[in-house]
């Protein structure tokens, strides 16, 4: 009996295993524009741990983002790794945006970013081009909200299709 009931348990540990390790890959990023500051407004949400599991893979660095440790260099190579996966467009041309910061929730890294100097009434088109993870998850999903004026449009940008717009 005890013979059974070992081999019941060792068959059914792979799945539990399989189970515990699933995970959800995603992120969340929200564009507003500001008529008080005539900019666009960039929120972004990340998982600290799939944040610091990217920089490692990409950097060859151990980073220790959201904990008591983190360094001036982790937040370095946490603005570098954006500059390079996290575009925005204005009509149709690259735009430069300030990396006013970032903070922590829980399990998340929020990034604050900004375009300045974008008058509305210049204002045509907003493309974002979101690329954080897809370097080393597959299954990564990065959400992207958009609200200029009244006007609204959401993607759900993946690794083949990394680009969503919003045209005014």
């Amino acid at each position: 009996m005890k013979l059974v009931r070992n081999a019941v348990l060792l068959m059914l540990l792979p799945l539990f295993a399989f189970m515990g390790a699933h995970k959800f890959y995603i992120s969340v990023t929200n564009v507003d524009y500001s008529e008080k500051d005539e900019a666009v407004q960039i929120i972004t949400r990340v998982f600290i741990d799939d944040m610091n599991a990217v920089l490692k893979e990409r950097y060859g660095i151990i980073t220790t983002l959201g904990t008591d440790k983190e360094s001036t260099i982790d937040k370095e190579y946490l603005e570098k790794y954006l500059r390079t996966k996290f575009l925005v467009e204005i009509n149709g041309a690259s735009a430069k945006y300030d990396f006013i910061g970032h903070k922590y929730d829980t399990d998340m890294v929020i990034c604050y970013l900004e375009v300045p100097n974008v008058p509305l009434s210049t204002l045509k088109q907003i493309g974002i081009v979101n690329e954080i993870l897809t370097d080393i998850y597959d299954d990564q999903q990065n959400v992207v909200h958009m609200k200029v004026n009244g006007k609204k449009k959401s993607h759900v940008l993946i690794k083949s299709h990394i680009k969503g717009m919003l045209n005014l």
